[in-house]
């Protein structure tokens, strides 16, 4: 840790600059035994193709609709949207006590490529960078007419996801959700406060240090966050200012490709299973405004705790009262920082 004044090892709280709020962190109990769920273990062997698949390529879905014949990534517009764009528009309850308002936008779907077999880390880089193109794509496109365009992924059925070919998705709206707003109250508070864009001066002050970094290149970082909440969670962050996945520049994407796969190579060969997660961009919205303040950034959340079937539950007291973890942000970073680039699938194996 970096202070003298707060021991590692003892029960402490660690505040989040980007949320403003508290986590509780208490180490001393990485020591107790665990008797209790143990989700299974991902062994299943897929193939590249599936012809039950609703996602692959040619294939036809719930409502009747054939899948294009695709190769890379392909988006399509979601058969079961949360958000839809003919929604009456305006319009409250008018109580203070029952207050809601009508609100627009679309779902999407997006394949990362044709392979039903590979998930993110196993695919070239190339075609990754591929997947980023196709995400700065979607925020242009949808940021035209929405006022936040969010992207990302749900890995793995612990995290809810009911296909396996893999994908993830694209929500946009004409309202600001609440971790967005929350983020970007506190990204603008430190912005009048300090005239420093916070998580640029935050990434900074993490390359410095080096405690918490897991893996970086000349354009990025990936940190397991000072305030981490989820056991291996991680904070990718660009070393320059950047308000959205567009803005980036080729390197810049090139570099984003690089650093996805060594990171959640890292994540699967954890604990050599397919490491679920839920990740997701948090760029500065699409409305109009100014938005100086805002630092482009992606949050990954996974569950996984003490092995490939024991995960972390935020129950009891987190629900109740603060986020609360055990293993320190430190220990995370170096657990994975230490694991392999090669993914654990392609041990003498050619792909």
């Amino acid at each position: 840790m970096s202070s003298s004044c707060v021991s590692s090892d003892a029960p402490h709280r660690r505040f989040n600059l980007l949320k403003g709020e508290w986590v509780l962190v208490s180490p001393h109990r990485n020591k107790r035994p665990w008797s209790g769920q143990q989700e299974a273990a991902s062994a299943e062997v897929k193939p590249r193709f599936d012809p039950g698949c609703y996602l692959c390529p040619g294939n036809t879905r719930n409502n009747g609709v054939t899948n294009d014949d695709y190769e890379g990534p392909w988006v399509f517009d979601n058969d079961f949207p949360a958000l839809l764009t003919d929604s009456p528009e305006g319009g409250t309850t008018g109580d203070p006590l029952f207050r809601a308002e009508n609100v627009r936008g679309t779902a999407r779907v997006m394949c990362f490529s044709e392979r039903h077999d590979l998930t993110l880390p196993e695919l070239p880089v190339s075609e990754i960078r591929k997947v980023v193109d196709v995400w700065a794509e979607q925020i242009e496109d949808l940021g035209a007419r929405y006022d936040w365009v969010a992207v990302f992924e749900n890995k793995g059925a612990v995290m809810g996801c009911s296909q396996p070919h893999p994908h993830g998705q694209i929500w946009a709206s004409d309202f600001l959700p609440n971790e967005v707003t929350r983020e970007d109250a506190c990204q603008a508070r430190h912005l009048a406060e300090t005239g420093e864009v916070l998580l640029l001066s935050y990434a900074a002050a993490e390359a410095s240090k080096r405690e918490r970094i897991v893996v970086e290149n000349d354009d990025w970082l990936a940190v397991v966050p000072w305030w981490a909440v989820w056991p291996f969670e991680t904070l990718v962050l660009p070393r320059r200012h950047v308000l959205r996945l567009p803005d980036l520049t080729g390197p810049e994407r090139d570099g984003l490709a690089d650093l996805l796969k060594r990171l959640c190579t890292r994540y699967d060969n954890l604990f050599e299973t397919e490491f679920p997660y839920t990740m997701g961009w948090h760029g500065a919205p699409t409305r109009a405004g100014l938005w100086d303040h805002w630092q482009l950034h992606a949050h990954f959340y996974p569950p996984l705790l003490r092995s490939a079937t024991v995960r972390k539950f935020m129950v009891g007291y987190e629900m109740l009262s603060e986020a609360q973890r055990d293993l320190t942000a430190e220990q995370a970073a170096e657990r994975l920082r230490s694991l392999p680039e090669l993914h654990f699938k392609s041990k003498g194996q050619e792909r």
